[in-house]
């Protein structure tokens, strides 16, 4: 907001929302106050609506407690709640929430409305200085007591199975079951009791009634002086209940694996040069932009900079994949985690901290990890009543098998085992630690996915459109020929197309500069003429430099240099025309030659083999996109198209009804990411083009594209095999329960067996390499 009109014109957006009772807007402090029950996205979306941006923030939360998809479900309810909370979104297997909320909301404010839910805020791994290995092992030393005292049980019951009384006396099997029922199960009744209080129902609640019931029924028998007793079920099921948890956890440590593994590339420390050139070894976080740092051989880069001195070879493959050592020298940019293998450098830092290219990777896989696929949905809608109805279904059994004749005893039992086997961990777990691991997979062959949503649409693509220059082609065309007009001296001709391109960052302009050398005087008034080149002023002559298009708009033809440019564009170089608008006049050709990347041919013939459409989009001269896709074995091609017509053609495809993605690195190719199906930028391009991208490529190696759609293909596959086996799970095992088909015992062991299984099938994913 800039002056009073703003305020009142946001004033009366924030009154057409229902709901709102009263608003008054500050110019001076830029807030609005409100009172009603107006919900705040409504709010925000009046806000943006109006012509004004609502100051927001994303923040990642830890959340401990959570154990199966109904507790998520409630923990994102209770955080949309918080005032100031525009939108959660809790992943169960990161145990994590990822917020979009209002700057003025507070840790403490987000901590009151979990732990009112029943849960609390944790540290993320992210903000441990060092990983705490402690609860892990706790909880082996808890899984290994458990099985001690359950271990009288499980031989009493292999000996019943062979007919024989192996299990112990009574009062011996009280004093066994009730440190694991009410010392180890505690926790069943703390989470499941926090449930109750919010109104709802889990996992927990599930075990803690099943195993009550089971121990209850068995002490009533003790007193009773009777000889069958069941503690058994209880205590068998509270061991094989926390021993699935402990391999849960673990399980889900390993698919979150990439976000631990590029964290711990960040060195601890740094060795600093203070004024005088002497070494220093100081905290990370003491460095700061433009500080000058030594690496060392075999030492990781603290910070994102340029190399002041030294040459060495840096190994990349953590944070790109590729698995050669790239050559760095004076000049060359590196990036913080990797490592130099042989030399000693000196770099000037660029970005330290949040800041560097390893953070915002980090944070990108982070928040794909953590977002929700579309397919979530039906997930959630299940869990939200799946606790209420297995209870009920529970109170059917046990009232059934009573009305059948059996006793109360046996009828119990089958309702504790309907109450067992329905655990829906395995639901929740389905999807997000499917998205985790090949994320992670991605990430580590240096593809970023951006979230669940790109994920999903990345394998469903049926036509991947390249853009020529930098994506199919190496991005570093040289100066091939230049071709001055009839009374042009060639060093004239290079020095004034090399002052039209001074100011320009093309990689054609730097071909330019490069032949030219330094010391060039830019143009004056220098403006770029999107998709069809440069213009500028030299000694009072607007000239232009550009591509035939631009030829065309000044009316000139070829004229003397056609059989040149012919000959140049049958080699397939690109071709930019030197003219004099006044004249007018053709005062130079100039021809640029740009090789095909060395793998571009693989990725190309890779897609066909997954049957995906290859087309090649560019502003390029058609003779020199003819060439280079007949090269590469592109049949369908569109060449000489300006940035907004590249877009119009994305548009075009998709109106067919195909699923399109786009692959391109430049300025120019932002919008046709951006409307395409799925946008994918090379790593090497600007920010804008990875900006609007859906997935970004650490490496500029065009072989990545069909790896990226190959390992999303498999990520939605591992979906797709992990909720058929969880909804396969419960709809078989409950009514198996509820027949009779599955004692207590039993059932805890398999549903346990349920949610490994789930974890241990998307950690297959792990696996996967790009080829």
């Amino acid at each position: 907001m800039t002056c009073a009109s703003c305020a009142g014109r946001v004033e009366r957006a924030l009154r057409k929302v229902p709901g709102v009772e009263e608003v008054s807007v500050n110019l001076a402090t830029e807030q609005a106050r409100l009172s009603g029950t107006a919900p705040l996205p409504a709010l925000a979306e009046a806000v943006r609506a109006a012509g004004y941006e609502v100051q927001e923030e994303s923040r990642d939360i830890g959340v401990s407690g959570m154990t199966c998809a109904s507790c998520a479900n409630r923990v994102k309810r209770a955080l949309e709640k918080v005032p100031g909370v525009l939108e959660a979104s809790v992943n169960l297997a990161t145990e994590q929430a990822h917020l979009r909320l209002l700057p003025t909301v507070e840790d403490a404010t987000l901590a009151a409305a979990l732990q009112k839910a029943g849960y609390a805020l944790a540290v993320t791994p992210e903000e441990q200085a060092e990983p705490d290995h402690a609860p892990d092992r706790r909880a082996a030393a808890e899984v290994g007591f458990a099985f001690a005292l359950a271990a009288p049980f499980l031989i009493g019951m292999l000996g019943m199975a062979l007919g024989r009384d192996w299990m112990p006396p009574g009062w011996v099997q009280l004093a066994l079951a009730a440190p694991l029922q009410f010392w180890l199960g505690a926790r069943f009744y703390r989470a499941g009791w926090r449930a109750l209080r919010a109104g709802t129902g889990n996992m927990d609640l599930l075990v803690a009634m099943g195993t009550s019931a089971a121990f209850g029924l068995s002490v009533v028998q003790l007193l009773r002086g009777e000889h069958h007793l069941y503690f058994e079920a209880a205590a068998v099921v509270i061991a094989f209940v926390l021993l699935g948890r402990f391999f849960e956890h673990r399980a889900k440590r390993a698919t979150g694996a990439a976000i631990s593994a590029l964290l711990a590339l960040r060195p601890r420390t740094a060795r600093r040069l203070d004024q005088a050139g002497h070494e220093e070894e100081v905290p990370l976080a003491a460095l700061r932009v433009g500080d000058r740092i030594v690496v060392r051989p075999g030492e990781r880069v603290p910070a994102d900079g340029v190399v002041e001195e030294g040459a060495a070879g840096l190994d990349e493959s953590a944070l790109t994949g590729e698995s050669r050592a790239v050559e760095k020298t004076v000049g060359d940019a590196v990036s913080t985690g990797t490592v130099s293998l042989d030399g000693r450098l000196v770099l000037r830092a660029r970005a330290v901290g949040g800041d560097t290219r390893l953070a915002q990777v980090a944070a990108l896989v982070q928040a794909a990890q953590a977002s929700r696929a579309p397919v979530q949905k039906l997930v959630d809608r299940v869990s939200a009543v799946f606790v209420p109805v297995v209870v009920g279904i529970a109170l059917l059994t046990l009232l059934g098998w009573l009305l059948a004749g059996a006793g109360l005893a046996v009828a119990l039992l089958h309702a504790v085992a309907v109450l067992v086997i329905a655990c829906p961990c395995a639901l929740g777990l389905a999807t997000p630690a499917a998205i985790m691991a090949g994320t992670g997979a991605a990430a580590r062959a240096g593809i970023l996915i951006r979230d669940a949503a790109a994920l999903e649409q990345a394998g469903r693509i049926e036509l991947v459109v390249f853009d020529k220059t930098g994506t199919l082609t190496q991005g570093k065309p040289s100066l091939a020929a230049l071709h001055p007009a009839r009374g042009i001296a060639l060093e004239d001709a290079l020095q004034i197309a090399a002052r039209l391109q001074a100011g320009s960052e093309h990689p054609l302009a730097r071909a330019v500069l490069a032949m030219a050398g330094e010391n060039v005087r830019p143009a004056e008034a220098f403006r770029a003429l999107p998709g069809r080149g440069v213009e500028g002023v030299l000694d009072g002559r607007r000239l232009v430099l550009g591509s035939g298009r631009l030829l065309e708009e000044s009316g000139l033809t070829s004229g003397p240099l056609a059989e040149a440019a012919a000959q140049h564009a049958a080699r397939g170089h690109t071709l930019s025309w030197l003219i004099d608008p006044a004249k007018p006049a053709v005062l130079a050709l100039l021809a640029f030659e740009d090789a095909p990347r060395v793998t571009s041919g693989t990725a190309v013939r890779s897609l066909k083999a997954q049957g995906v459409g290859v087309a090649m989009l560019t502003g390029d001269s058609p003779e020199a996109a003819s060439a280079v896709a007949s090269t590469l074995g592109i049949e369908t091609v569109a060449a000489g198209v300006l940035p907004a017509q590249k877009a119009e053609r994305i548009a075009a495809w998709r109106a067919e009804g195909r699923r399109v993605a786009m692959v391109g690195d430049g300025v120019n190719d932002a919008a046709a990411l951006a409307s395409a199906d799925l946008g994918i930028a090379m790593g090497s391009g600007t920010d804008a083009a990875i900006a609007a991208a859906h997935v970004t490529l650490l490496r500029p190696d065009p072989v990545l594209v069909p790896a990226t759609l190959a390992i999303t293909r498999r990520t939605l596959a591992k979906i797709r095999q992990n909720l058929l086996w969880a909804f396969a799970f419960n709809a078989l095992g409950i009514p198996l329960a509820a027949l009779g088909g599955l004692s207590p015992a039993l059932a805890g062991a398999a549903m346990a067996f349920s949610s490994v299984a789930v974890l241990g099938n998307a950690l297959l994913l792990a696996r996967w390499r790009a080829a």
